[in-house]
């Protein structure tokens, strides 16, 4: 199945942009792609001209993390990106010199999210992503390789392989290839938060990919968002977004190919080194967090994983080894399951629609 990722960000970007209110308001709006993704910014009572230089300052932000932390697209021939270069260190047993500190701190804090999840988050499987034809602009099916893939698994490569020490980096497995696909894109979301409070910007809201941070409100009422149905160009329900809280949604509905009537996303179980295909989309809403722990936009992203990999009967214990409260489950047969904190914040769009609460 070839389904050009252009065209399913702008379905999201639709599903999540239904719910703003019309521009007649002071709102100003622009989109951009990056990440492999549509980017939504919304910013709400500033003046067009400095609305603009921010948003515009946000998307250089975006495109140079973009290309520092692209795991298998060099920043141009022969140069490879930032995290290529200490991807290819760790694979020849090396030690990279002078990384930037700020890649160190994302090292660190996906390592602490790591051991919190158990491993289901391993941000360290790179190799396996791309055995399943995951780290390329277009998903096709691909030959299954069992003997390989059994292989990457008994290789175990982990976050805790990696040593960091003085800005100096090493493997002490070389099986260890890091994509941060499943990390970049919330970490974004707290850099341009963080950068539009210091420039005293009160309302915003930020939207990667449907991965979404609110600051202040849209005039006197919440951010409203969409929830993506995953098997319909639509919303399911929509939440309202305080000030600093950030929603995410991972699902098979968007990275993914058919094989023999089977479906094969993007979201891998460390485990067995097979994308889990028990769930169609995990949905996380996130508080506001500590300034000594991981932000709002980073659980956005990282802790709906966990949660889709899981097995039914740990998804709730997943959860709360995140610290997420607020949570909704979509599994394969289409059955919905809400966290007893998430039931009071859905606006479902549907008077119909049946779920099961989980403690």
């Amino acid at each position: 199945m070839r389904k050009p990722y252009v065209i399913i960000a702008l379905v999201a970007a639709l599903v999540f942009g239904a719910y703003l209110l019309s521009r007649e308001e002071p709102l100003y709006h622009t989109q951009s792609y990056v990440f492999g993704t549509l980017v939504d910014i919304s910013i709400y009572d500033e003046d067009d001209e400095r609305a603009r230089s921010l948003s515009n300052h946000i998307l250089q932000d975006f495109q140079s993390l973009h290309n520092r932390l692209h795991a298998w697209k060099p920043i141009s021939e022969g140069k490879p990106s930032e995290l290529g270069q200490l991807n290819s260190t760790f694979e020849r047993g090396r030690m990279l010199t002078n990384i930037s500190p700020d890649l160190v701190a994302i090292l660190v804090d996906a390592k602490v999210l790591s051991v919190k999840s158990h491993g289901l988050f391993n941000p360290a499987i790179g190799h396996l992503i791309g055995t399943w034809g995951f780290q390329r602009d277009e998903f096709s099916a691909v030959d299954v390789n069992d003997r390989k893939i059994k292989k990457l698994v008994k290789s175990s490569p982990s976050m805790n392989d990696i040593v960091l020490e003085n800005n100096t980096a090493y493997s002490k497995n070389s099986a260890v290839k890091l994509d941060l696909g499943g990390y970049a894109k919330g970490y974004a979301l707290d850099l341009a938060a963080n950068y539009l409070r210091k420039q005293h910007v009160n309302n915003a809201l930020i939207n990667i990919g449907g991965n979404i941070i609110a600051i202040g409100k849209h005039g006197d009422k919440p951010w409203r968002v969409g929830i993506q149905h995953p098997r319909a160009p639509t919303a399911i329900a929509t939440v309202d977004l305080p000030d600093g809280w950030a929603v995410g949604t991972s699902g098979d509905y968007q990275r993914y190919f058919m094989l023999k009537g089977k479906r094969y996303c993007h979201i891998i179980d460390p485990r067995t080194g097979y994308p889990a295909q028990h769930t169609q989309s995990v949905t996380v809403l996130v508080a506001p967090q500590p300034a000594n722990q991981s932000q709002a936009g980073v659980l956005s992203d990282v802790a709906s994983k966990p949660i889709f990999i899981e097995s039914p009967q740990n998804r709730s214990k997943a959860a709360r080894e995140l610290g997420i409260e607020n949570f909704m489950v979509i599994d394969d047969q289409a059955n919905i399951f809400v966290s007893t904190n998430m039931v009071k914040k859905l606006n479902w769009l549907s008077p119909n629609v049946k779920f099961a609460t989980l403690q």
